[in-house]
């Protein structure tokens, strides 16, 4: 006998086989609406006192940088000792003042003198040689003379006889070979006094170019004994301007080698500034720009006299001089925070500067609602910044508010709730 199933009825109908298909669809239209509804970004709830808020203005952007550079002098000359030698006697201590030639400190170098014994020995040598020459010399001239002279006169001598042979040899009262003799010893001297005069003149123009070159040896023996002894008046070291004293690095019966820095001079007369730049406006930086300072509560005016082109640890180095009125009291190694202008005043929209750079990297920042409860990351493009703004190229509008400060606890949230 069949059983007869009662039909269910009011909330139990809910729970039949039949209904199961509107509670899957149920679950499905409920899931469905929680996924639309809930944002798809991070939040994280901070304390809304916490955080530095800036207002998005527009105004004039001023292109300048901030700066911190030391006072030095505009000429300063290192001290090198161009012989080298033992120091023996310091004159003048670090920090005096000095003039152009003053002594500072004496070397001593025992090869030095020993060379200037040695050159003075081979100089005195070579003048001994010279003169032993000229007289050597001079007595062969006389030599050659005295003997030209005696041919002159056989000359004379035997001429007369061959003239005399030749009258009588011409009357017929002598013999042919008598003539003959008398005429080949008359033409033998005159042969020989040719050559003797000859050689007079040969000797004469040899003697001239030897004793000249023997001169010229011994001119520049006598010049190199200058350049010596001119070496041994470098072991005193002088001041090769006026100036101080800055640095002295030398102790008694130290060897110090030549070329070898031991000090040096600064001319106080006149001033630099010298500051390092951060490497990210090396392209902008140019000799000729103008740069500002205050002090004493003046402002004062300098212009950018050199680049280094060298970069170290992220920064270059440049040099400033002043121009116009100079402050009073000023010394080496004062500090001054220059204004270095880079362009001319333009118009743009700006942000104040923050701390959030460092983690953003003026690619986004956090925008604040109107209300000011929420802020939503949003992209932004920064340029050019001086040291109170940033300007802004793209992404914020004047009269909106961002967060400046630091963003290193928000993580990568992107909506931050204020609280």
């Amino acid at each position: 006998m069949d059983k007869i199933i009662e039909k269910k009825t009011g909330w139990r109908a809910w729970f039949t086989k039949k209904a199961l298909p509107w509670w899957i669809g149920g679950a499905v239209v409920i899931l469905i609406a929680w996924v639309m509804l809930t944002p798809s970004h991070s939040t994280l709830r901070i304390n809304g006192d916490t955080v530095t808020v800036g207002n998005v203005t527009s105004g004039e952007f001023n292109d300048y940088i901030r700066l911190s550079g030391t006072v030095q002098p505009l000429v300063t000359i290192q001290i090198s000792p161009v012989e080298g030698g033992i120091v023996e006697e310091i004159l003048i201590e670090e920090g005096s003042q000095v003039k152009k030639g003053d002594e500072i400190l004496r070397l001593s170098n025992d090869n030095l003198d020993l060379q200037i014994l040695n050159s003075e020995a081979e100089l005195a040598e070579k003048e001994n040689i010279l003169r032993n020459t000229q007289i050597q010399m001079e007595q062969d001239r006389l030599n050659v003379r005295q003997s030209r002279v005696e041919y002159q006169l056989n000359v004379k001598r035997l001429k007369r006889t061959y003239e005399q042979q030749k009258s009588l040899y011409e009357e017929k009262l002598i013999a042919k070979e008598d003539y003959l003799k008398a005429k080949e010893d008359y033409e033998l001297a005159m042969d020989k006094f040719q050559l003797i005069s000859e050689k007079e003149i040969q000797d004469s123009l040899y003697r001239s170019i030897q004793v000249e070159r023997m001169r010229e040896s011994l001119e520049n023996m006598q010049l190199n004994m200058k350049m010596i002894r001119k070496r041994k008046d470098n072991l005193t070291i002088k001041a090769p301007i006026d100036g101080q004293l800055g640095i002295l690095d030398a102790v008694l019966g130290e060897s110090i080698g030549a070329g070898t820095k031991i000090g040096q001079i600064s001319d106080m007369s006149s001033y630099k500034i010298e500051a390092q730049i951060d490497e990210h406006y090396i392209d902008r930086v140019i000799p000729g720009l103008d740069a500002t300072f205050e002090r004493q509560d003046a402002t004062f005016s300098a212009s950018l006299r050199k680049v280094y082109p060298e970069v170290r640890e992220g920064k270059f180095k440049a040099d400033f001089k002043f121009e116009g009125d100079v402050p009073e009291n000023i010394r080496s190694g004062q500090t001054y925070y220059l204004n270095l202008q880079l362009g001319s005043p333009e118009a743009a929209i700006l942000i104040p500067r923050g701390s959030f750079f460092q983690k953003t990297g003026g690619r986004w920042i956090y925008v604040l609602n109107d209300d000011g409860t929420k802020a939503v990351r949003r992209e932004i493009r920064i340029g050019r910044q001086n040291p109170k703004y940033y300007e802004v190229l793209e992404g914020l509008a004047p009269g909106e508010k961002v967060i400046t400060s630091g963003y290193d606890n928000f993580g990568d949230n992107e909506v931050l709730i204020l609280n």
